[in-house]
């Protein structure tokens, strides 16, 4: 048997005493190394400092919107209510139903088509500079992207452009998930109630502002319109429908009229005259009952689709100044001091424990 191997036939049993004066031999071991601590802290703190001093500062554009729907709080709102207080959710039961209903208002804010729309739309008075357009340059993206420019100019987004290029859409697609994915968050405030909170947050106050209310009018509209499109196509054909009758009826009630002024100064030996008087006062008669029907259906339409469409309201709208975000100071530089000590003392502990190793096996 090898007189330097150390065998146990079991093993050690834990201590909390010996870890504990473990524990105390380090500290009492990091002691020796006051000045080099102190100069760690000194260094930790400006760089917390500088790393503060240089984090970008962002602004936070919040705005909350109500949606009235009346259809969805009319039939199942009883049944939803009473439910609700045993903890069940049944806010399809009864009330608004498909794409558009409960919950999914939040997924159709955050379609990359509403934000695409929303990007394209004028910064400026004037017209000239997007939305997109300046989102990448206050995040320097233009001049990142120049690598991929064939003519070495920065790419572009106009405003009322008929189609933009592969290479626009692709960078279209990458600033909607740098906003999908930390700038643009919306959230219900409460489960039971029709509130939504929206928050943006960017480099630029101005482009978190108008990005912020424009996104919700872009919602809005599509939701909307959406929402009532086929009550909506369905009164503008009854719409048509009738006016086309109302012009054919007008003439038939001049011609039925003529016919019948005709008449007095006709001889009664031509019965001809009579019926064509007759035939002109029946087509007046349909024309009439049908325009009559037209325009009840036409105005039942009408208040079916005042009934259908949804109110969005805008609650609280961002207003300059906006919440302006950054690193404090104190609590920077606290946790780059706290983090550098930390890794010091664990590097001394490990060397530590590596030399005493290498003597004991020495």
């Amino acid at each position: 048997m090898n007189n330097d191997q150390t065998t146990y036939p079991y093993e050690p049993e834990f201590s909390l005493k010996k870890l504990l004066l473990d524990r105390v031999g380090d500290f009492k071991y990091l002691l020796r190394f006051k000045k080099s601590m102190a100069l760690v802290l000194v260094i930790a703190a400006a760089l917390g400092a500088a790393f503060a001093w240089k984090w970008p500062v962002t602004y936070t554009a919040r705005l909350t919107f109500v949606i009235d729907d009346s259809k969805s709080s009319g039939g199942g709102g009883g049944l939803s209510s009473l439910a609700s207080q045993f903890g069940f959710n049944l806010d399809g039961i009864g009330g608004a139903s498909g794409v558009l209903a409960g919950d999914n208002v939040q997924e159709l804010l955050k379609s990359q088509r509403l934000i695409k729309e929303t990007l394209l739309s004028p910064y400026d008075d004037k017209g000239t500079l997007s939305l997109a357009d300046q989102y990448a340059k206050v995040y320097k993206l233009n001049k990142l992207w120049l690598k991929h420019s064939k003519d070495g100019k920065i790419t572009t987004f106009p405003v009322k452009a008929k189609s933009y290029s592969r290479l626009q859409d692709s960078l279209l697609h990458v600033i909607t998930d740098m906003i999908l994915n930390g700038s643009f968050g919306i959230a219900k405030t409460d489960k039971k109630l029709s509130f939504f909170e929206v928050n943006t947050t960017m480099r630029d106050e101005k482009l978190a502002q108008l990005f912020c209310t424009r996104m919700i009018k872009q919602g809005t509209d599509f939701f909307i319109q959406t929402k009532t499109g086929r009550l909506r196509n369905n009164v503008e054909r009854l719409q048509h429908r009738a006016d086309s009758i109302g012009v054919i009826l007008n003439r038939k009630t001049y011609a039925a009229s003529s016919a019948s002024q005709s008449l007095l100064d006709l001889n009664p030996a031509y019965t001809s005259a009579n019926a064509n008087s007759d035939i002109r006062e029946r087509d007046k008669l349909v024309l009439s009952s049908i325009y009559t029907e037209t325009v009840k259906n036409l105005e039942a339409s009408k208040t079916m689709l005042a009934q259908e469409t949804p109110t969005v309201q805008i609650v609280d709208e961002p207003e300059f100044p906006l919440k302006k975000n950054r690193l404090k100071y104190s609590a920077t530089m606290l946790l780059f001091m706290v983090g550098f000590v930390a890794l010091y003392a664990l590097y001394l502990i490990a060397t530590r424990k590596t030399e005493s190793s290498e003597q004991h096996l020495g």
